[in-house]
C-alpha cells in the first residue's frame, strides 16, 4: 500500500496540472474571440471568466488583462502560474516516485511561466504563449504515461486529472447553459469557443458535422462515452480507478469514494437529455460538481487521513 503522502501528492499534483492546462486554453480562447469585438466574443469572454470562478465576468471587456491575470497573477489561486508552482511541489515532495522524465518537462514549463521573461514573452505574444503552455502539458502528460509505472501512483495520478476535468467541464456547461437568465447561449461564435475550451471542437465536428447546437453541445460534452473530456468519461475513468484503488487497499467493501463515485456514473449514465433540457441543465450540473467535492473529500478520508487501525491486519 502506497504511503498517504505520497498518494495526495500525485493526486494534487494530477489536479494542478489539469488546472494549469485548462486556464491556459479557456484565456487563449478568449483572447481569439474577442479580437473581432463582437457580440458573440463578448460573450464568450463572460463565459470564460465565469466558468472559471470570476466574481466579476465583466473583465472579459478587456480581454488581455483578464487573459494575463489567469496566466500569470501570483495571488489568484487559479491561475496558470500558481497551479503550476503547485504542482511543482507536490512533484518535489515524491520525487523519487516520478521518472527524470517526468520531472524534468514539468520543470521546464515552470520555468517557462515563473521565470523573468514570463511577463515580456506574454506581453510579446499572448495567443503564442498561452498555447505553449498547453504544448508543454501535453508534452507532460505524455511523458508521464510512457515512463511512469502504471500502479497505485500512476492511479492517483490520473484520479486527480480526471476529477479535476469533470468540475471544470461542469462549469464550463453551467456558464454556457445558465447564461441571459438561465437561458442557453445560442450565438454560434460562443458557442464555438465553449467547444474549444473543452478542446471539442473537432471531436464534436465529426460526430455533429456542421450543426453548431446547443442540446447536442450539451449532450455531447455531457454523456459522450468516447470523448476524454466528456463529464460522462470522466466520471467512468473516476469509478474504475477508486475500484482498482480500493482494492488495492482493501477498503472496497467501506469506500465511500468508491459508492459515490459509482452513484454519480450511474447517474450520468441513465440520464436523458431531453429531460434534462426541459428541467434546465443546471440542476444536473450542479450536482456534478457536488458529487465531484463529495469524492474528493471520501477519497481524503479513505486514502490519506483514515485512521491507523483501518488498516492494521484483524
Amino acid at each position: 500500500m502506497m504511503l498517504a503522502r505520497v498518494a495526495d501528492s500525485l493526486y494534487w499534483m494530477g489536479r494542478y496540472i489539469e488546472r494549469a492546462e485548462h486556464a491556459s486554453r479557456v484565456a487563449a480562447v478568449m483572447l481569439n474571440a474577442t479580437l473581432d469585438r463582437t457580440a458573440g466574443g463578448a460573450q464568450t469572454g463572460r463565459i470564460a471568466l465565469a466558468s472559471l470562478g470570476a466574481r466579476d465576468p465583466g473583465r472579459a471587456e478587456n480581454a488581455l488583462d483578464a487573459a494575463r491575470d489567469l496566466a500569470l497573477d501570483r495571488n489568484d489561486a487559479g491561475s496558470v502560474m500558481v497551479s503550476l508552482a503547485r504542482a511543482r511541489e507536490n512533484a518535489r515532495q515524491v520525487r523519487d516516485q516520478i521518472t527524470t522524465e517526468t520531472w524534468g518537462r514539468l520543470n521546464l514549463v515552470y520555468l517557462r511561466v515563473t521565470g523573468g521573461g514570463a511577463q515580456a514573452a506574454f506581453e510579446d505574444d499572448p495567443g503564442g504563449f498561452l498555447r505553449e503552455i498547453i504544448a508543454d502539458l501535453h508534452l507532460f502528460k505524455g511523458a508521464a504515461d510512457t515512463t511512469l509505472s502504471h500502479g497505485e501512483g500512476w492511479r492517483f495520478l490520473l484520479l486527480g486529472v480526471h476529477i479535476e476535468r469533470a468540475q471544470l467541464s461542469a462549469r464550463l456547461l453551467e456558464a454556457c447553459f445558465n447564461d441571459n437568465e438561465g437561458r442557453p447561449i445560442t450565438d454560434p461564435i460562443a458557442l464555438m469557443s465553449v467547444l474549444r475550451m473543452a478542446c471539442a471542437l473537432e471531436p464534436y465536428l465529426r460526430a455533429y458535422t456542421a450543426d453548431i447546437n446547443p442540446r447536442f453541445i450539451l449532450e455531447f460534452l455531457l454523456f459522450d462515452e468516447d470523448f476524454p473530456r466528456s463529464i460522462q468519461f470522466c466520471a467512468a475513468r473516476i469509478q474504475d480507478l477508486l475500484a482498482q484503488l480500493s482494492q488495492a487497499a482493501g477498503v472496497e467493501q467501506r469506500s465511500d469514494a468508491l459508492r459515490l463515485a459509482g452513484r454519480l456514473e450511474a447517474q450520468l449514465k441513465y440520464a436523458d437529455v431531453g429531460e434534462v433540457e426541459r428541467v434546465g441543465a443546471g440542476a444536473l450540473l450542479g450536482a456534478v460538481s457536488a458529487e465531484c467535492a463529495a469524492i474528493h473529500e471520501a477519497i481524503h478520508e479513505t486514502f490519506v487521513a483514515y485512521p491507523v487501525e483501518m488498516r492494521l491486519p484483524a
